[in-house]
């Protein structure tokens, strides 16, 4: 049976064109008025397959995640030259750090830059501070040192920003920015990222529970968004095994390299 998260609904497929996410962030949801399964961020391509009422049924063109967005919330398509690179940022009226900021946007929102002075990059949006951004083709090298940007975030069931994230949330806003394939929920990450490994752990390996991943910081700590703290934060691996164990949810279901 097909994964609906991933393959469009074909009674639903009666149109397809593209269009980009025109708000910080917007909730994609399972129906239309739905519970919020994962969000988009600002900047980032989906396809439109059907709209009614208000509603818009998309797929995400990130990780093929299919779901509802209000139609309010997108736009014209843009070709993106940057990405934020920092856990947020903001756009402002002017090439000033003083003026009226116009945007809130999260780390991993896609803008295009129109011009830069010596200390901004100019988009359609405002203007933003040039060390918040990189290059939309640029990866980084390291998911734990991308997901320690997120330490502090709340926690968010189906999270993708800077603002609420949880833990699925991390680990691929972490992977994606290294260039590393990944899906938004934790049971399809668990089925496809990297290989599976055993023995000691090490940096950046993903731990999985039933619901529930990990990122590896070292041999003994992980980072991850999640309920227990209501933030991403660090937690000792033996202690977050034995408290999850503990507290009804089992035990580790896999231990992956991304990679491998």
């Amino acid at each position: 049976m097909s994964d609906p998260r991933l393959t469009p609904d074909p009674a639903l497929a009666s149109q397809s064109r593209a269009a980009q996410v025109a708000v910080p962030v917007a909730d994609l949801c399972r129906r239309p008025d739905g519970p919020r399964d994962r969000q988009v961020l600002f900047g980032e391509q989906v396809t439109v397959l059907h709209e009614a009422s208000g509603w818009a049924y998309v797929q995400a063109e990130k990780d093929g995640y299919c779901g509802y967005v209000l139609q309010s919330t997108l736009g014209t398509p843009r070709n993106a030259t940057h990405r934020v690179c920092v856990p947020a940022t903001h756009a402002y009226v002017s090439a000033d750090l003083k003026s009226p900021d116009l945007l809130s946007l999260s780390y991993g929102a896609r803008v295009t830059v129109r011009a830069e002075t010596k200390d901004f990059a100019e988009t359609p949006q405002g203007h933003i501070p040039r060390g918040h951004l990189a290059p939309i083709d640029s990866h980084e090298e390291d998911p734990a040192q991308i997901a320690a940007l997120f330490l502090g975030t709340p926690y968010l069931w189906g999270g993708n920003s800077r603002w609420g994230i949880d833990c699925s949330g991390l680990v691929q806003a972490a992977l994606l920015a290294c260039g590393i394939p990944c899906p938004g929920d934790s049971d399809q990450q668990e089925k496809t990222v990297g290989a599976p490994v055993s023995g000691a752990y090490q940096r950046n390996d993903l731990l999985f529970w039933k619901g529930h991943v990990a990122l590896v910081v070292d041999g003994e700590t992980m980072i991850h968004a999640n309920a227990h703290a209501m933030a991403v934060s660090y937690e000792n691996i033996a202690d977050a095994i034995a408290r999850i164990e503990a507290g009804g949810d089992g035990r580790v279901t896999a231990h992956r390299r991304p990679g491998v």
